[in-house]
């Protein structure tokens, strides 16, 4: 599905772009990708990270 990938591309682009210090999160641990995890990505939207 092109749609999904094209989906995925760009919010894997948009997390990179902002950083935790940015964010105003604690870095906590080593971190495989640059920018914000899902999981802090869903607490900042006040989401939960199953939605």
């Amino acid at each position: 599905m092109p749609t999904n990938r094209a989906l995925s591309a760009f919010l894997i682009a948009k997390r990179a772009a902002i950083t935790p210090a940015t964010a105003g999160i604690e870095v906590t641990g080593a971190r495989r990708v640059p920018g914000l995890r899902r999981e802090e990505v869903a607490f900042l939207s006040g989401v939960s990270v199953d939605w």
